[in-house]
């Protein structure tokens, strides 16, 4: 929404500056990897190597062992969040804010009612969570065990609904650093135990509120439809709006109302980014409905092949160029080995003639890459990945 008064301009390096800040990603932070994902409000995990690769590019001394350790001991969990993707999220925040996108989840089942005619969506969760509890499985078997009492209802319809009714969690050792494991689902408070929260949307709106407050804390400045973008969701104003008078206000280059904490970092527009190797899907990129305060305009979607997201370089905070690490695009899919030690070659696609002296910051942060999340040996070389 445009402003109609006057506000004090946060122009697009204060807002990179801003948002790098709150990433995490102009200086490392000398934080855990639990309390990082926390900040961070989840770690997008679509992939499976993504949430150890964010964290190295955010965090001093991080070791893929650290968060794989937290997989294993079930402190953080992988699962269905924001824009219907897979998160890898502490305990507390699966439990709030899996309950925050509910709605969202919802209305994805409406996409899919036509196969879904006849089936009790009540009765189709019961026995869902009944199957799942009594072990974990996979989300065939779930189409398998549904069909039994609904054979005539469309396969893929039945296992989004399971999906959206439910909150699953992939279980271990999938995610996990080094090893490999088929995706297997159970529910949310089998695999932690206990209670599997609340506060969404049609909760308390104290509920709400907190979740505008941390996404400020880690994506702010921003506006309203900034946060629908990051989690999916529609009719957020009301919350911004009654956090008003807590917030500062300003708006960006194009007139777009933002809302921030008062404390806030918000650095000098100058103060020096250095180069960062981002996996693909990072949130960085895919948290705002504008993403100009990271992507330059005229390299929007020059990221992606299809439907197919690329590793990212960021040069002096924005969008530079793609990498990748071997031969393998994307840094780990989905259906392949859970992660693990690549080592190799580094190679780095830049968008445009960087001088030497950027270079060369280039090729260190590559080679500190090779060395903590591969085996340390390997090189970084300039050339194209896509081919």
């Amino acid at each position: 929404m445009a402003s109609k008064t006057t506000l004090p301009v946060l122009d697009t390096r204060a807002l990179n500056r801003a948002t790098l800040a709150r990433q995490l990603l102009l200086t490392r932070a000398e934080m855990s990897a639990q309390d990082a994902t926390e900040h961070l409000l989840g770690l997008q995990a679509q992939n499976v190597k993504p949430p150890y690769f964010q964290l190295h590019a955010r965090l001093a001394g991080f070791g893929p062992a650290e968060l794989a350790g937290l997989m294993e001991s079930r402190q953080v969990v992988r699962m269905v969040t924001m824009r219907s993707t897979i998160h890898t999220h502490t305990v507390h925040d699966a439990l709030t804010l899996r309950p925050l996108v509910q709605p969202a989840r919802d209305r994805e089942i409406n996409y899919f009612r036509k196969g879904l005619v006849g089936v009790d969506l009540d009765r189709l969760a019961e026995r869902a969570r009944e199957f799942v509890e009594a072990e974990p499985r996979t989300m065939a078997e779930i189409r398998e065990e549904l069909l039994k009492e609904w054979p005539g209802a469309d396969p893929q319809s039945l296992s989004v609904a399971a999906r959206c009714r439910l909150p699953l969690v992939q279980v271990t050792p999938r995610g996990v650093w080094g090893k490999s494991g088929q995706v297997r689902l159970t529910t949310l408070s089998e695999w932690v135990g206990g209670a599997e929260g609340g506060g969404g949307l049609g909760g308390e709106a104290s509920g709400i509120d907190d979740a505008v407050l941390r996404y400020l804390g880690a994506f702010g400045p921003a506006s309203v439809k900034d946060m629908q973008t990051w989690a999916g969701l529609t009719r957020l104003r009301e919350a911004f709006e009654r956090l008003r008078p807590v917030l500062e206000v300003f708006q960006d280059e194009n007139g777009v109302e933002l809302f921030d904490l008062p404390d806030g970092p918000r650095p000098d527009a100058e103060q020096p980014a250095p180069p960062r190797f981002l996996p693909e899907f990072d949130n960085l990129l895919l948290s705002h409905a504008d993403r100009s305060r990271v992507i330059p305009p005229e390299l929007k979607g020059s990221s992606w092949t299809g439907n197919q997201s690329h590793c990212t370089l960021l040069l002096d905070g924005f969008l530079a160029g793609l990498w990748k690490l071997d031969g393998e695009k994307g840094g780990g899919k989905e259906g392949g080995k859970d992660g693990g030690k690549d080592g190799g070659t580094l190679t780095v696609e830049l968008f445009s003639a960087v001088s030497k002296a950027g270079k060369a910051e280039i090729v260190a942060e590559g080679e500190a890459l090779l060395a903590e999340m591969g085996d340390g040996v390997g090189e970084v070389r300039f050339g194209s990945i896509r081919t």
